[in-house]
């Protein structure tokens, strides 16, 4: 399946987050990207490495577009050279499917 061609769906105060079993299977969607802890809120995040700052700013503004088309918003961390992006779903304080199908989205900018 491409999973990057899946849309968002919307997630309210209350949906639950994805089960340990969904977010290993989820997560075989996504190889290049680590599930990491920040507090007690699980979330994805991948850095992506750039020759120049350009070329980051301009990868971090075709997110922008897309996060924003998708009403789904990520951390981003743009410096010389490389883009940190951190997705997890903020009403549900963890990780939501949206986050599994926006890491994809991220990774297909590249191509």
């Amino acid at each position: 399946m491409d999973f990057n061609k899946l849309q968002c769906e919307a997630c309210r105060i209350g949906a639950p987050t994805v089960t340990d079993e969904e977010h290993t299977k989820l997560m075989l969607e996504i190889p290049q990207w680590t599930s990491i802890l920040m507090g007690d809120i699980k979330q994805l995040q991948r850095q992506y490495k750039f020759k120049n700052f350009k070329l980051a700013l301009e990868f971090t503004n075709l997110l922008g577009a897309i996060s924003e088309a998708e009403g789904h918003h990520p951390a981003i961390l743009t410096e010389w050279g490389q883009v940190t992006v951190t997705w997890w779903t903020h009403t549900i304080k963890g990780l939501h499917r949206n986050d599994f199908i926006m890491a994809a989205k991220t990774d297909a900018l590249l191509n």
